[in-house]
C-alpha cells in the first residue's frame, strides 16, 4: 500500500482489488483528532446489562459495502437487535428480521434484494428465555430501514422514534416496511432536548442516569441516531446504525462507495461528519456498526433462561 499526496479532507491510497492486477484509488478520510474532553457522566444501576439477539444475515459484496472493497469478498451483513436491561424498563435497539421477513424483502426494489439467512426472531428468543415482556418499554430504532425494523411486526410494544425519522418513515419509499410493521403500534416520539454529547450537538438521556443516551446523526436517513450505552463496569458502547455498514469504515476511515452513498444516503456529507465524530471515539468505547457481524463480539447472547438475567 502506497500513500500519495493527500487532499485537504481526504488522502488517496492505492489498493489492489482481488479480482485482478490493476490498481485503483481508495479515498481515506483524514484522521480526526481523538476525543480529548472528559467522558460524559454516567451512573448506570448495578443491574444494567446488554445482550445481542442475532436474527439472521444477508449477503453482499465488499465492493458495495465499503470504499476499496473487493468484488470477490463476500460480506455477511448482520441483522442483530440489542436488548438493554434497566430497572426502569428495558429497550430494544433495532429489531432485526421478523417472522414476515420474506414479505419484507419482497417489498423492496429488486436491486435491494439479497440472499439472506434467518435465525430465531427477537420475539422467539425472548419467549425461549422466559423473558417477561412487561419489562419492555419498546423498540428504539436507529433508523427506519427494513433490516432494522422487520422484527417489530412480532412485538406488541411501542416504537421509539424521533419526529424527523417518523416523517421520513411516513413519506419515503425507504420507510415502506416500517409502515407495514408499525401499523397499529403505539409510537413514542422523543426529542433531543439534552446537551451536546461527545461531539454531537444534542442528546436524549433515556433514563436520566447516562446509561442510555441517544444523539442525532442524520444523513443516512434524516432522523438516524447513534445510541450510546454505558454498563456498570464502565465499559461504553456506541451503536451507530448505518453510519458505516462495516468496521472497515472505522478502522480504515473509509466511506461507502460513491454509488452507494448516492443511492443509500439522504445527505452523504452529514454521514461523513458523524462518522468522523465516531472515529474520534474509537479508543474509548466499542463501536458497533449495525451490519458488521464481528462488531458485536464480546456482547453476550441472551441467556437461555430468565433466571440467569439480572433482576
Amino acid at each position: 500500500m502506497v500513500t500519495v499526496q493527500p487532499a485537504p479532507v481526504e488522502s488517496f491510497v492505492f489498493t489492489r482489488d482481488y479480482l485482478g492486477s490493476y490498481r485503483r484509488v481508495m479515498r481515506v478520510l483524514a484522521a480526526p483528532s481523538a476525543w480529548a474532553g472528559p467522558l460524559p457522566e454516567a451512573a448506570p444501576p448495578t443491574d444494567v446489562a446488554i445482550y445481542q439477539l442475532p436474527t439472521g444475515t444477508y449477503e453482499t459484496r465488499a465492493a458495495f459495502a465499503v470504499s476499496g472493497g473487493s468484488f470477490r469478498d463476500k460480506r455477511q451483513f448482520a441483522a442483530t437487535a440489542i436488548l438493554v436491561r434497566h430497572p426502569k424498563g428495558d429497550l430494544l435497539i433495532d429489531a432485526g428480521f421478523g417472522s414476515d421477513v420474506a414479505a419484507h424483502v419482497a417489498a423492496l426494489p429488486r436491486f435491494q434484494r439479497a440472499p439472506y439467512q434467518v435465525a430465531k426472531t427477537v420475539s422467539q428468543q425472548l419467549d425461549a428465555s422466559g423473558y417477561d415482556r412487561g419489562r419492555l418499554l419498546g423498540g428504539l430504532v436507529t433508523h427506519a430501514h427494513w433490516d432494522h425494523v422487520s422484527g417489530l411486526g412480532d412485538l406488541r410494544v411501542p416504537v421509539w422514534i424521533n419526529p424527523g425519522e417518523r416523517r421520513y418513515a411516513a413519506e419515503d419509499p425507504g420507510g415502506k416496511v416500517f409502515r407495514m410493521v408499525s401499523a397499529g403500534r403505539e409510537i413514542h416520539e422523543y426529542e433531543f432536548s439534552g446537551p451536546p454529547y461527545l461531539g454531537f450537538p444534542s442528546s436524549f438521556d433515556v433514563h436520566g442516569d447516562g446509561s442510555v443516551v441517544v444523539v442525532p446523526a442524520g444523513g443516512h436517513t434524516p432522523g438516524s441516531v447513534v445510541v450510546f450505552v454505558t454498563v456498570p463496569s464502565g465499559k461504553r458502547y456506541a451503536f451507530i446504525g448505518d453510519l458505516t455498514w462495516q468496521l472497515d469504515g472505522i478502522r480504515r476511515r473509509v466511506e461507502r462507495p460513491l454509488l452507494m452513498r448516492k443511492l443509500a444516503d439522504s445527505d452523504p456529507a452529514q454521514v461523513r461528519q458523524a462518522l468522523l465524530r465516531v472515529i474520534a471515539l474509537a479508543d474509548l468505547m466499542q463501536i458497533v456498526p449495525a451490519h458488521d457481524v464481528h462488531a458485536h463480539d464480546g456482547i453476550p447472547d441472551l441467556p437461555a433462561t430468565s433466571q440467569e438475567l439480572p433482576r
